[in-house]
């Protein structure tokens, strides 16, 4: 496999630089690419030709929604040279892979559709004494510049649900991938520019993130960051904008409760396919499953009967459903957490097994809170299973984390759903169905140390234009 250069991206021009950082196929270890190590100066030329595009160049509702929409028809097209790129730069399996492509050409359709609904409201400035012949509404009008640093594991997805509203809201971009998966924005910037979009709307500076990010955050003309990575990274990203906004999806550890009352086999099926999907690396992945008493050792039984079903290996082979993780340093991480646990009294229903960069799914029962396997957000596929005996107390030890993103309960009773609905302390609430659903139309994102903002292109929309208030004296 021949390794591409790919150049840094700036005004449509490509910018070669001094060094280059190699990108590896994640299951062989080949290289497989390499990107151009920014500097700081290139950071800057970046922001310029996003701001003077932003100045000159105005595309219409209707233009933008055309652009979208076609590039989402473009990568129906190259959807096999997708698919494979994801599978080698990310290591997601073959079956991860196609389900990442249909999300992102979903949310291009629906990002082009979003273009030609951004309006404003009418305001009843007539209502108050003395102002009835004032005529007031609003506007949106686009931010300007945005900064959207992506992280690497939907690299394609997480970068469209930035990229794709952002130009729907008639903004422009400097765009920071993640170094370890930068291609698959090089190849959605492609597409885009393919299906009409004009130079220097988005524009690609690659290069260490505690490098690049921090150059990206001394530019003033950049007018929002949206980021999507570590609740460290975030924290910073919120110190440093000063009055800017920002978009921040950070962390979370997913709780998903199984209630006494709860379809056994749906909840064991549901959690084993979606704990494991993109080697666990998913913000919204399953990590705590907390399952009634008097039905703890039936649902085991389904769920590791469910997981003895999954292939580990390969993930160019169709039938994989676990591959590698990033690299191997965090499959070591993985496993030093799951060691550590069970030095500490915990067991595992399933030896624990790791080759290199693979770490085979890790089912852990005989938990404490206190374990890094249940307070910290893992990322890898280990799952802990812990009974209850008392609801409350179920969605109390749910709801004791730093994060809030989204959370899972299966039960049949609609009085509980509701409740849970209610008591959970999380951005979103799936009920009879797994903590990791997300379709991308919906309102997606965490509260605590889980972020700030939505995502998904309705909102993503909002938060990536103002609302200016227009008053008319007649």
């Amino acid at each position: 496999m021949e390794a591409r250069s790919y150049d840094l991206y700036i005004g449509g021009e490509w910018v070669k630089t001094e060094s280059y950082i190699p990108v590896l196929h994640k299951y062989t270890g080949e290289c497989i690419a390499r990107i151009a190590k920014a500097e700081q100066r290139h950071v800057t030329e970046a922001v310029e030709a996003a701001w003077e595009t932003f100045k000159t160049d105005k595309l219409t509702p209707f233009q933008r929604y055309k652009i979208l929409l076609k590039a989402s028809e473009l990568m129906e097209e190259r959807r096999d040279e997708m698919e494979r790129s994801l599978i080698r730069e990310v290591g997601k399996t073959r079956k991860d892979a196609m389900n990442e492509l249909d999300r992102t050409i979903n949310t291009l359709r629906l990002s082009a559709e979003e273009a030609k609904k951004i309006h404003g409201e009418m305001i009843p400035l007539q209502a108050t004494e003395g102002s009835e012949n004032r005529l007031g509404f609003t506007i949106r009008v686009p931010k300007g510049v945005i900064g959207a640093i992506t992280p690497f594991n939907y690299p394609l997805l997480l970068s469209t649900h930035k990229i794709a509203p952002a130009l729907a809201a008639g903004n422009t971009l400097v765009v920071k991938p993640a170094t370890v998966t930068p291609i698959a924005t090089f190849l959605l910037v492609e597409i885009l520019e393919e299906a009409g979009l004009p130079k220097g709307y988005v524009n690609i500076v690659t290069g260490a993130g505690s490098q690049v990010g921090e150059w990206l955050l001394d530019e003033e003309r950049i007018a929002m960051y949206t980021f999507t990575g570590s609740g460290e990274v975030g924290r910073r990203i919120k110190e440093r904008s000063g009055m800017r906004p920002v978009a921040l999806e950070l962390g979370n550890n997913s709780p998903n409760i199984v209630h006494l009352d709860a379809d056994l086999e749906l909840a064991a099926r549901q959690t084993a396919a979606r704990s494991f999907h993109n080697a666990g690396q998913a913000c919204i992945a399953v990590q705590r499953i907390y399952v009634h008493e008097s039905v703890m050792q039936a649902f085991s039984d389904f769920y590791i009967s469910h997981v003895h079903q999954l292939k580990v290996g390969d993930p160019e082979d169709p039938d994989t459903d676990v591959g590698p993780m990033i690299s191997e340093k965090e499959a070591s991480r993985t496993e030093e957490w799951v060691q550590e646990a069970i030095s500490q009294g915990a067991r595992s229903l399933l030896p624990v097994k790791r080759e290199g960069a693979l770490f085979y799914p890790a089912v852990l029962v005989d938990t404490r809170p206190e374990m890094k396997v249940v307070c910290r957000e893992v990322f890898a596929p280990v799952v802990t299973i812990i009974p209850y005996s008392d609801l409350d107390d179920a969605f109390a030890q749910a709801n004791d984390s730093e994060y809030g993103l989204q959370a899972g309960i299966f039960t049949r009773d609609l009085n509980v759903a509701m409740k849970a609905a209610r008591v959970l302390e999380y951005g979103g609430v799936v009920i009879n169905d797994v903590s990791t659903y997300r379709n991308d139309v919906m309102p997606y994102g965490g509260i605590k140390n889980s972020g700030l903002g939505k995502e998904g292109p309705r909102y993503a929309v909002e938060e990536m234009t103002e609302e200016r208030m227009v008053v008319i004296n007649l």
